[in-house]
């Protein structure tokens, strides 16, 4: 009865804390939330000063008194009080925003899925639980990303026979082969966008003696990042401190360059693909040749990976359609189906 009564006055919403971006979708009303997981703070007062899109544009700008920090690492959560203070922020916003048909106010007492990385310990996932039930969840159910991911890419997990998916994030790379909604092999590798942003700040300190920020790092990869050559080779002009002088200073580089730079975390990820598919039963192994390995995630994105994953693993491999929404979409689709959510998710709601 009482569930019922929190139904007609709050809404459902699934949420994908990522380490890089957290995305929020209302059960029935779709996305309404995607902002960077970065949050703005005083140093001394801790009193938070600007959430998402707000503070990720203070990154790197901020006076001595100020810091923006992203309170999740290797999707997990550093900063519980920098996290709890974000869930609280999100879900607030999504019971008072107008926007996508959320005309009417409503109280935030949501009932609440949150992706978690699968190799998470049970401490960390009890974090996250308390984060949300305190940022005002009236209930959190988790379920591990390469579950949300694969079933928001619309893979049949339920079916007998198996399915993979590689969800590769900001703060990790999830690997799973998933059979009759259950992983029967999965693992978790801390390896992912982060460490490729953090390759080419490596690289352009080493190469050019030039010192460049994770932002401008981020924007490069997207630019002209690849894992595999390019028909038409680019270039893009990188600004930073010169690593002598401390002057400003520009160069130009190529997208052979920053390939170069790349290379090392890409084979890290694409050995413990191989190395889960060396693990996985000759018979979903048969399976999975024939439907292709899933790729989702920021990672997914990058140019040239899926052609250089099915070069070394001779697999099929497909990205999902909006890789980037997939473990939200796939949390939104459990809250409209309780006898999944009871197959799929983590522990029991804690309440």
């Amino acid at each position: 009865m009482f569930d019922f009564f929190w139904k007609l006055v709050s809404f459902d919403i699934g949420i994908d804390l990522g380490t890089v971006n957290t995305l929020v979708l209302v059960d029935g009303k779709g996305i309404v939330v995607r902002e960077p997981s970065v949050v703005a703070l005083h140093k001394k007062s801790r009193q938070i000063l600007a959430i998402g899109t707000e503070a990720k544009r203070m990154l790197g700008r901020t006076p001595m008194a100020i810091e923006a920090i992203r309170p999740l690492r290797d999707g997990v959560i550093s900063d519980f009080d920098s996290t709890e203070a974000m869930l609280r922020y999100f879900i607030q916003r999504v019971h008072q925003n107008p926007k996508k048909g959320l005309s009417i106010p409503k109280i935030p007492k949501p009932r609440v899925v949150i992706g978690i990385p699968s190799g998470v310990t049970e401490v960390e996932r009890r974090a996250v639980q308390d984060a949300a039930l305190t940022a005002g969840a009236r209930v959190c159910y988790l379920i591990e990303e390469p579950m949300a991911a694969a079933i928001g890419a619309g893979l049949p997990i339920e079916e007998p026979e198996g399915t993979m998916i590689v969800d590769i994030g900001g703060g990790t790379t999830e690997i799973a082969v998933i059979s009759m909604g259950g992983m029967v092999i999965n693992r978790s590798l801390r390896v992912a966008g982060d460490e490729l942003d953090e390759d080419i700040i490596n690289y352009m300190r080493m190469r050019y003696g030039l010192i460049i920020g994770e932002k401008t790092a981020e924007d490069i990869k997207i630019e002209i990042g690849s894992a595999s050559p390019l028909k038409e080779e680019k270039e893009a002009v990188i600004r930073g401190r010169d690593l002598q002088t401390g002057l400003p200073k520009s160069i130009k580089v190529s997208s052979v360059e920053i390939r170069e730079a790349l290379m090392g975390t890409i084979n890290q990820i694409i050995s413990a693909i191989s190395g889960v598919l060396e693990e996985t039963p000759p018979e979903l192994t048969s399976d999975i040749m024939e439907r292709g390995v899933m790729i989702t995630g920021g990672g997914a994105l990058l140019k040239g990976f899926d052609k250089r994953l099915a070069e070394e693993t001779k697999m099929p491999i497909l990205v999902a359609d909006d890789p980037l929404t997939t473990v939200v979409r796939g949390c939104g689709k459990v809250l409209q189906n309780l006898d999944l959510l009871t197959k799929v998710r983590v522990t029991g709601g804690l309440r």
